[in-house]
């Protein structure tokens, strides 16, 4: 696969990213070079590799869920800066 200037500035134009001739020589190059890379990958012989999560082969240590805290609402609500049974009132961030 092979990409032009053409193409960068397609992909400039759809991105909204202004990008002189110069720049998208240097992008079309920096592709170009990195999709050489991907065939050579795509070369490589994996069906016998199982497949990774993580390069540290450490499983995570499991624990119980346990409530700790019990009926504490009331007093969590008496934290809140406005008088109010149920919730806590927040300024409104959405117009």
């Amino acid at each position: 696969m092979s990409i032009d200037l053409k193409t960068i500035k397609h992909i400039s134009k759809l991105s909204r990213i202004s990008v002189d001739d110069q720049k998208a020589e240097k992008l079309a190059g920096d592709l170009n070079s990195i999709f050489k890379f991907i065939e050579k990958l795509n070369e490589l012989n994996t069906d016998k590799v199982k497949p990774l999560t993580s390069v540290a082969e450490t499983t995570l240590k499991l624990r119980h869920d346990e409530v700790k805290s019990k009926d504490i609402r009331n007093e969590i609500i008496k934290n809140s800066p406005q008088d109010n049974e149920d919730y806590f009132v927040v300024p409104k961030v959405i117009e």
